[in-house]
């Protein structure tokens, strides 16, 4: 399903395939900090910015890593509509490589790794 924001899309399989080759990019969780409980990947794998603090802070919210406007950003979600906001957000603000992830941690999950959990 596309998600609502026309963000541009990478498959769970795609970022998996990106992590095996050691392909450098950086993933960005949008999630709440609450939900990392529920579901997540390894700690130090990814930059966690919630959606609610970008909505306050915004580019402030950003840590270090993602402030190049040209760096390779994934971001997701638990289903991939957050993410998708976040995305097209983004690239309004000029960074140019960000793409979300299709179906979020919980396609993850279905589909490559069960074991960072599901809600």
């Amino acid at each position: 399903m596309p998600n609502p924001y026309g963000a541009p899309e990478i498959s769970v399989q795609e970022v998996s395939d990106k992590i095996d080759s050691g392909e450098k990019f950086i993933l960005l969780d949008v999630r709440e900090r609450h939900e990392l409980a529920q579901a997540s990947f390894a700690e130090g794998t990814f930059e966690i910015v919630p959606l609610s603090e970008l909505a306050q802070k915004k580019l402030d919210a950003l840590a270090p890593a993602l402030l190049d406007k040209d760096a390779e950003i994934v971001a997701f979600c638990h289903k991939g509509v957050r993410s998708a906001q976040v995305t097209m957000w983004l690239k309004q603000q000029g960074w140019t490589n960000v793409l979300s992830m299709a179906g979020g941690i919980d396609a993850w999950a279905k589909q490559i790794d069960p074991d960072v959990g599901m809600y």
